[in-house]
């Protein structure tokens, strides 16, 4: 090839590729797909060969040449290249800041060091061994009926598995991963799971499973050697199955069969920083492209899903029966707290229950989402609060470590030993986290074994898994968690979970806050009776009548989903609406509402509708204060072209204000 020009994009925030010069003399052709170290500025970065040209517009004189291109690397495929420019133009995001970031850091440094060795060491890995599944369980018939549609799915086929929490889902999961493998010697399966803490309990299941295949794991708690080994696996064909958080989708997968989003209703697959990207609604996406089945389960799936099911988009494959013979559903009973009035916190119908389980030796589980000592500290001689000096917060009294601390902003310091106020030194906690139900639970129940499992007490790498197990090996009576315990775990011994303080997500201005708490709630429930044991779940309410429990309690998620999905149709909102959210950050909110004013009046239009800025819930953040702008419309492809034209304009304007654009925003 005589002297080329390589269009390159960059991890940068402006909107465009660069043109670079590469003269035949390197002796390497350039291939579109490969990485390329090349002189941006005064630094040297690595960047994405989108394409290869002729001629440029750059003048000659002002033209630089590419310093170096990875060939060791075999291109990206034009699949993964079209799914990054999906996510770019839909996300309204540069192709780099998109394209770059999914990659391995250790593959965007300037030095080739670490990809020579672990290429060098993937050289080396073990041929694959026999890809014959062992020890497969049979199944009922409605798991088996899933397992073979998912299985036996030819072409794009989007599929909803709705089953009750111990349904069985991993093991349909399993078996139609067995079939897809057996199918095609080259075929890849990626798996995605919502949080990090899920994935030891499944990667031990897959690796029990599939002993002769290799397994791939990518998350944000890998060090980047082995994240580096984990992409090459996947990117090579060698890896067969890929498990992963929502990092995972932008993985290299050129054999890609199979895509499954375990508990897909998690809010977790939308990343909220940088690219605020839906990892599920990418896997939707690469499924179509790819022309592959794809199947999403949850007990409780979101209303976007459910309503694609029920519109006919989804197949619908349903588990209405736990999967262990005997195992039933766990009863749901409400402990209203206005005739049961709680000691530190908990009810004395709670508290009986757990006495009945420390006595025939079995295991409980008490469920707040609040994590701390208390939320506040208060001096009831004035009224003096906590609250957080850089936000619109409360400073969280975290005991054992005698601070206070901020969880939007991490401040910390030292409890004051008297009122900044008025000097009062009857300073008192006031509402109850995790460590303040573990040091009561322990001064009532000596003899029992309490581990607590949070953010807090899990922040060591390892620690959480092996808090996790030591409830499996049953070394555990009570446990006490926050949203980490509830889901995907299956505790043999569990028969009670006492569910505190739900109550607050009740009146939240949140839309979307009545969803989340009903999943949450089916979910934490779903963690009792798993081996067969007759369990019960104890829900603690000031509001036993609320028509949300009153679902709960029926475990109805059916009917629950239906009456909600017809508000939201009364109140145009998701998914009848399509929304973006134009978010502004300034030292003060005058001044980022000014811009958001700005912003609206800059581009008038019917075709969508533009709301008028507000600050946001949590003003405050960091001695920062934020607001924002709400754009929706009934039309996708009308939201989207509105978008394109406005951001544009956005981008000309001079202000000092951060800003930044979310399509389909999850927080409000």
């Amino acid at each position: 090839m005589a002297h080329c020009i390589l269009r390159i994009a960059l991890d940068t925030p402006l909107n465009s590729v660069f043109d670079y010069g590469w003269p035949h003399e390197e002796g390497t052709t350039p291939q579109v797909g490969q990485l390329a170290l090349v002189s941006f500025g005064r630094r040297e970065v690595v960047g994405l060969i989108v394409a290869i040209v002729q001629e440029t517009d750059v003048p000659p004189d002002k033209l630089k040449n590419a310093i170096a291109v990875r060939d060791q690397l075999s291109p990206l495929s034009p699949q993964w290249l079209a799914l990054a420019g999906f996510a770019a133009d839909y996300y309204q995001r540069p192709l780099g800041e998109v394209a770059l970031p999914g990659l391995p850091k250790n593959l965007r440094v300037p030095k080739t060091v670490a990809l020579d060795r672990a290429l060098k060491k993937m050289a080396k890995a073990p041929p694959p061994g026999d890809p014959a599944p062992l020890g497969m369980p049979p199944l009922n018939a409605e798991q088996q009926e899933a397992a073979d549609a998912i299985g036996g799915a030819v072409g794009f086929t989007p599929a909803l598995l709705y089953g009750v929490t111990g349904s069985g889902k991993t093991e349909v999961y399993l078996q139609a991963c067995a079939q897809v493998l057996a199918r095609d010697p080259q075929a890849q399966i990626l798996i995605l799971v919502p949080e990090i803490n899920l994935t030891p309990q499944l990667e031990g299941n897959i690796r029990a499973r599939f002993p002769g295949l290799m397994l791939a794991t990518l998350h944000s708690s890998l060090s980047e050697g082995e994240r580096m080994l984990h992409w090459l696996a996947a990117h090579q064909g060698q890896a067969r199955i890929v498990l992963g958080t929502r990092l995972a989708i932008l993985a290299s997968l050129p054999h890609l069969q199979l895509i499954v989003i375990d508990e897909e209703h998690d809010p977790s697959y939308k990343q909220q920083e940088g690219l605020r990207y839906s990892a599920r609604d990418l896997a939707v996406w690469r499924a179509r492209q790819l022309a592959i089945p794809i199947v999403l389960g949850s007990a409780t799936p979101s209303l976007e899903s459910w309503h694609h099911a029920q519109t006919g988009r989804y197949d619908l494959l349903q588990l209405r029966e736990r999967a262990v013979r005997d195992a039933v559903l766990p009863s749901v009973r409400l402990l209203d707290m206005e005739r049961d009035k709680p000691k530190e916190g908990l009810t004395g119908g709670l508290l009986a229950a757990l006495r009945a389980r420390l006595e025939r030796g079995e295991q409980s589980l008490l469920f707040l989402n609040r994590r701390g000592y208390a939320p506040v500290i208060t001096c009831e001689a004035c009224g003096w609060i906590s609250n957080c000096t850089r936000c619109t917060s409360f400073m969280v009294l975290h005991k054992p470590e005698h601070r206070l601390r901020c969880h939007h902003c991490s401040l910390e310091l030292r409890i004051p030993r008297h009122c900044p106020t008025c000097g009062n030194v009857d300073l008192q906690p006031l509402g109850r986290g995790t460590q303040r139900f573990e040091e009561g639970l322990r001064a009532m129940f000596p003899q029992a074994r309490i581990l607590r499992i949070d953010a807090d007490s899990t922040r060591k790498k390892g620690s959480a898994q092996e808090a996790f197990d030591t409830v499996h090996r049953g070394e555990v009576d009570i446990l006490i968690g926050t949203q980490m315990v509830a889901k995907g775990h299956d505790f043999k011994k569990l028969t009670l979970v006492g569910i505190l303080n739900p109550d607050t997500a009740l009146f939240s201005q949140d839309y979307r806050a009545s969803e989340r708490l009903f999943a949450q709630l089916m979910q934490v429930a779903g963690r009792a009776g798993r081996a067969g044991l007759a369990s019960e779940v104890l829900i603690q309410t000031r509001y036993a009548q609320h028509p949300l429990y009153s679902a709960v309690v029926r475990h109805d998620y059916d009917r629950f989903a239906m009456n909600l999905l017809e508000e939201r149709h009364q109140a145009a909102l998701p998914p009848y609406m399509y929304q973006a959210l134009l978010r502004a950050e300034a030292p003060e909110l005058a001044t980022a509402i000014a811009f958001l004013e700005e912003a609206r009046d800059i581009f008038p239009t019917d075709a969508v509708t533009i709301n008028d800025p507000i600050p946001m819930t949590m003003t405050r953040v960091h001695n920062v204060d934020r607001a924002q702008l709400l754009v929706e419309s009934p039309s996708r492809p009308a939201l989207q072209a509105f978008l394109k034209e406005w951001l544009s304009l956005l981008r000309a304007m001079k202000t000092r204000v951060r800003w930044s654009l979310e399509v389909d925003p999850l927080d409000i």
